[in-house]
């Protein structure tokens, strides 16, 4: 009997789709079970499958993609319901409100809340906007900046000046709980046009910032882009590559993204490579796009078909 309802789950289990029909003894390591056997024999369950495929439909549909939203207020079209927001839901911040350090306000009421901002989506959507601001980044924060820039435009060193700046950027966004924020307001914006459409705009002042400090270098030191490749292009490029190694640091610190004890990081490594494959000093430009050069890289002649259309 025991073996033929072993046998009975595991034709079961080879009618569900990929991967649910697949060994998970490997991947499910968490499982309430003493034994190696034991744990293999509930990873591979049916009903154990049955719990995964649930509970990664609720995933997408709380944080997308495709996400379905319900209405907290069924009169209020805004008030979608975000499960890793509530702790930014009225009754929240208001009791929040009375602990707040002096010389701040230490009364409030949801119903002044809710006239100060018309759903809870303006609310959070001002928030995000409010906590990656600028001018809520530490207060030396342009300073240091300025003083990179000045080595970057002139200074003995360029590619330490690089390496510098990159890990002031990366230590110090690190510390900020915004970084955080923004991550779950990004999860959450999925079928909340108020808090997408406030997403790009918190990006507005990094990527001027690239642009405004690349220009500046392109000019000093001589160099031009490449045909193709734009300010735009080398600002979105950097916000991005400093947006993904952040996440990376945070989720495996151990994974060398940024070095404290060298004052490094793999942003300093990547600015310098996007550097030297963008850019080409001006008096001596051969005025490859990047896909020519790659190509002139690989059969050591530039390619005719590497033109950007």
């Amino acid at each position: 009997m025991h073996h033929r309802g072993m046998d009975q789950d595991h034709n079961w289990k080879q009618q569900l789709p990929y991967p649910y029909n697949q060994d998970l003894s490997g991947v499910l390591r968490h499982l309430n079970r003493r034994t190696p056997f034991s744990r293999a024999k509930l990873a591979n369950d049916p009903a154990t499958a049955g719990y995964l495929a649930a509970a990664l439909r609720l995933v997408q549909r709380h944080i997308g993609p495709g996400a379905t939203r319900e209405l907290a207020d069924p009169d209020d079209a805004n008030s979608v319901d975000r499960p890793l927001l509530r702790f930014l839901s009225q009754r929240e911040v208001v009791a929040a409100v009375a602990g707040n350090p002096d010389p701040f306000p230490r009364r409030g009421s949801v119903a002044a809340l809710r006239s100060t901002w018309r759903s809870q989506s303006d609310f959070i959507a001002d928030v995000l906007a409010f906590a990656l601001w600028p001018g809520h980044l530490p207060a030396e924060y342009y300073g240091a900046v300025a003083d990179w820039a000045e080595r970057l435009l002139d200074g003995p060193d360029f590619t330490d000046a690089v390496h510098g700046l990159a890990y002031f950027e990366m230590s110090t966004v690190l510390r900020m709980p915004a970084l955080r924020f923004k991550w779950v307001a990004m999860a959450e914006a999925e079928g909340d046009s108020t808090i997408r459409a406030a997403l790009p705009r918190i990006y507005s002042s990094p990527l001027d910032l690239y642009k405004q400090l690349y220009g500046a270098v392109v000019n000093a030191r001589g160099l031009k882009l490449r045909p193709g490749v734009t300010q735009d292009d080398l600002a979105n490029i950097l916000v991005a590559l400093s947006d993904g190694l952040m996440t990376r640091a945070v989720c495996d610190p151990g994974a060398g993204v940024i070095d404290h004890e060298q004052g490094t990081s793999l942003l300093g490594k990547a600015a310098l490579a996007i550097i030297f494959g963008c850019l080409e000093r001006r008096e001596h430009a051969e005025n490859l796009t990047l896909e020519q050069a790659v190509h002139a890289l690989i059969y050591d002649r530039p390619g005719a078909g590497g033109d950007v259309q």
